[in-house]
């Protein structure tokens, strides 16, 4: 592990957000782990320092906007566009499907960068997809502060974290069990 993933785990620890016990993660999957990047959120020393260590990691993709969805990752989202000097927006759930809301918009064209907390499977950022390419805006990368996938979710634009981890995910109904006999709950991110 280097000395970059090292410190990056240890901002999750310093603030608990890496919890141990029985989750429900957004995708519906169950898993013995979880970051609850809300955690990290409230300390924003340790949000910059997250995202100075993922900037470098962006260099090959300049952008003129920052786009997040609501909830997760509004506050990396926001972080990101402060230090790279764009734009920030936010897409938010109404009728349980994301959009545009606040008379957000994109100029045709313009380049967007989808910033969020943590990926498993990656449906927000699929959604947050199909709005820009809806608007005719181009996305240049996807980023996160941790893919759970472990490299297993693909986008049409590049996909960059900062920290790839892969912790066993289980469907309900094929749960180990060791995590079946804990009361399952369900965090938020």
């Amino acid at each position: 592990m280097s000395s970059t993933q090292e410190e990056v785990l240890q901002i999750f620890r310093d603030s608990r957000a890496l919890l141990n016990g029985h989750f429900v993660l957004r995708s519906g999957l169950h898993s013995g782990h979880f970051f609850q990047c809300a955690q990290v959120c409230q300390y924003m020393d340790k949000v910059t320092r997250l995202i100075e260590l993922l900037r470098p990691k962006l260099k090959d993709h300049p952008c003129d906007v920052v786009l997040a969805p609501a909830m997760g990752g509004l506050v990396v989202g926001q972080e990101l566009a402060r230090q790279l000097g764009v734009r920030f927006i936010f897409v938010e759930k109404e009728n349980d499907k994301l959009v545009l809301r606040r008379n957000f918009s994109f100029k045709r064209g313009e380049r967007v960068l989808i910033a969020e907390d943590v990926v498993t499977r990656g449906g927000r950022v699929q959604e947050c997809l199909e709005i820009i390419q809806q608007h005719e805006a181009v996305p240049v990368a996807v980023t996160c502060l941790v893919d759970r996938s472990g490299g297993q979710t693909k986008f049409v634009a590049p996909f960059i974290s900062l920290l790839e981890l892969t912790f066993p995910t289980y469907p309900a109904d094929q749960l180990p069990p060791e995590l079946a006999k804990i009361p399952a709950t369900k965090p938020g991110s």
